[in-house]
């Protein structure tokens, strides 16, 4: 029994494991259904209701403590990640693929959800606290490198096969999907063969008898908490603009000009968001990290508010000028993502703020959520929305819908202290 693994064999893997179903489900199949046809107002409403089990994953969270291991759950469901995936291909080609491929979706994003659930717990009992400080830096660049994968590579992929059979996209895009559900299976055959069986992991001991009992008791006391309410429309409206803007960007790049958007290809579309977009984003993360740690979420909350929301605006521009080059779009998309990258991380410092306390892990969870749900319901309109007054005033209505961020950041009350990195003299 393989106790003592290097991290390095494991960790990098594990984490591009994790990064990439969600990105095929969030990002690539919005581009796919396009691509196939679908309209703007069906693409946004179905793949809306994709983001359903992130919302309800604190609900079933604790059961992955409580039944089998972490590795058993890992194992399981990068199975049927990769069945999903082989299944999404199969059925691009029939007469009803959009509802075949919908419900393999479906089955790809609650097992997507699982499985973040098992790795993020994995993580905690495979490493010693000093490798799991070290290490974070690592996950969090073999995730965004799924990123690029998914946003990019796979998306240049899905082009190149369209150019070599122009006459059936479905046949480019269901070979597509089988390369990626064969680099899932190798995955799957990899960690069932180097993930460790460190002995913490195990079935947690459980009162049978009690085990609703304290499930509700700790959902009940993250409701209790102070200014739960501001927190709660925080967490729902921050990312308004943003929630309805994802779901159209590719689309608008994808439509053609009769239909008010730029005609970019496949691969080009790829290219912009998978390199050129991701690498602002990480940018604008890394800064916004940086930045936060010198003088606190309270200081720069305004700032990253603007910063999420105002790069918007180049979205008016490109559905108003249609610029022919591509290296105009290129700067506009690295602009509103390096606004989304810097604007997200007081996003993710202040779920951390409201998770504090007792049960902080279960907190956070429920505090992801709301960050789903906030994604979710304006996303599921926002096509229907963009069909009734076109790209322009689409782009202008999300600017627009930032407002009342701006509005519900005034109510909200946060320690001038929390974030700022302290010396350790003064603790942590």
């Amino acid at each position: 029994m393989k106790k003592n693994v290097n991290p390095w064999a494991w960790i990098s893997t594990l984490y591009y494991a994790e990064g990439l179903p969600y990105v095929i489900v969030m990002t690539v199949s919005v581009i796919m259904y396009k691509r196939l046809d679908i309209s703007n107002t069906d693409i946004a409403l179905y793949t809306s209701w994709l983001y359903l089990p992130w919302v309800i994953k604190p609900i079933w969270s604790p059961f992955v403590d409580i039944i089998k291991t972490k590795r058993f759950w890992i194992i399981t469901m990068q199975l049927l990640i990769g069945a999903a995936l082989a299944c999404v291909a199969l059925t691009i080609p029939t007469d009803d693929f959009f509802k075949y491929t919908l419900a393999f979706f479906w089955l790809l994003a609650f097992s997507s959800a699982t499985h973040d659930i098992a790795i993020d717990g994995f993580y905690m009992l495979g490493l010693t606290k000093h490798e799991q400080t070290y290490f974070v830096g690592i996950r969090s660049t073999f995730y965004r490198i799924a990123m690029i994968t998914g946003q990019g590579l796979l998306v240049i992929l899905a082009g190149y096969f369209e150019e070599l059979f122009p006459e059936n996209i479905k046949h480019a895009w269901a070979i597509t999907f089988f390369i990626i559900a064969a680099v899932f299976v190798l995955l799957l055959v990899y960690h069932r063969l180097i993930l460790p069986k460190p002995e913490s992991d195990k079935p947690a001991a459980y009162d049978s008898q009690n085990i609703l009992k304290d499930f509700f008791k700790t959902f009940t006391l993250f409701f209790r908490k102070k200014q739960i309410g501001y927190a709660i429309g925080f967490l729902l409206i921050y990312r308004l603009g943003e929630a309805q803007l994802v779901k159209l960007a590719s689309p608008f790049l994808l439509d053609d000009a009769e239909a008010g958007g730029l005609g970019l290809s496949t691969t080009e579309v790829g290219f912009v968001y998978g390199t050129v977009g991701l690498i602002a984003l990480s940018i604008g993360g890394i800064l916004g990290g940086y930045v936060a740690s010198k003088k606190g979420l309270k200081y720069w909350i305004w700032w990253m508010l603007i910063a999420i929301n105002l790069p918007n605006s180049v979205y008016i521009y490109l559905s108003s000028a249609l610029p022919d080059s591509f290296l105009i779009v290129n700067i506009c998309v690295a602009i509103e993502q390096f606004g989304y990258g810097f604007g997200f991380t007081a996003y993710m410092l202040y779920m951390i703020y409201i998770a504090d306390g007792d049960h902080k892990t279960s907190h956070f969870a429920i505090a992801t959520g709301f960050m789903a749900l906030g994604m979710m319901l304006p996303g599921m309109v926002s096509g229907w929305v963009q069909e009734q007054i076109g790209y322009q005033n689409f782009f202008i209505y999300v600017l627009i819908s930032t407002i009342p961020a701006f509005i519900i950041t005034k109510f909200i009350d946060i320690d001038p202290e929390f974030g700022i990195k302290k010396s350790s003299n003064n603790g942590e």
